[in-house]
């Protein structure tokens, strides 16, 4: 079984993302989307309200798990039996930090292998924190995330669109 990790803070889950887990869905036989508690960012979403959203945004695949993770990628990766890491890569300054960290990686643990996807044009521009953004200026988020996800951060920004 060829078995992935996609990792991310994913604060929220966003249509870009979304993306990069059907593709990968399409060359691996199992995914686990694994979201980063990262003690050193603040985010907008708890770890389990983001996994949550992942869960309800990945419903329709069977062969998707949602697992929150701290520390080391590649020890989640060897915890999860996964060879191979997913990363989505919008533009090219995406590709330098990628790169390096996937090259860290390697060093840390050669047989887990870093896996670049693409993002599709239509998906280039977005990121979370653009989704937050907009939110917070009272834009419309619905052409960045599924309406479940767009109801939780219009929540969190107290909007009642």
């Amino acid at each position: 079984m060829r078995r992935a990790v996609y990792p991310g803070s994913f604060d929220p889950v966003t249509f870009g993302h979304l993306d990069v887990i059907e593709r990968s869905l399409k060359i691996v036989d199992e995914l686990i989307i694994g979201v980063l508690r990262n003690h050193t960012k603040n985010p907008l979403f708890s770890v389990e309200e983001r996994v949550s959203m992942l869960k309800e945004s990945t419903k329709q695949f069977s062969h998707v798990r949602v697992e929150s993770f701290d520390g080391l990628l590649v020890d989640f990766a060897v915890q999860s039996e996964a060879a191979v890491i997913v990363r989505g890569l919008r533009a090219i300054t995406d590709f330098e930090y990628e790169l390096l960290m996937s090259q860290t990686n390697s060093v840390l643990n050669p047989s887990v292998d870093t896996v670049f996807l693409t993002t599709r044009l239509q998906y280039a521009y977005l990121s979370s924190s653009t989704v937050k953004e907009v939110a917070l200026m009272g834009g419309d988020i619905s052409k960045f995330v599924p309406e479940h996800v767009m109801r939780h951060v219009y929540d969190k920004y107290e909007r009642k669109d």
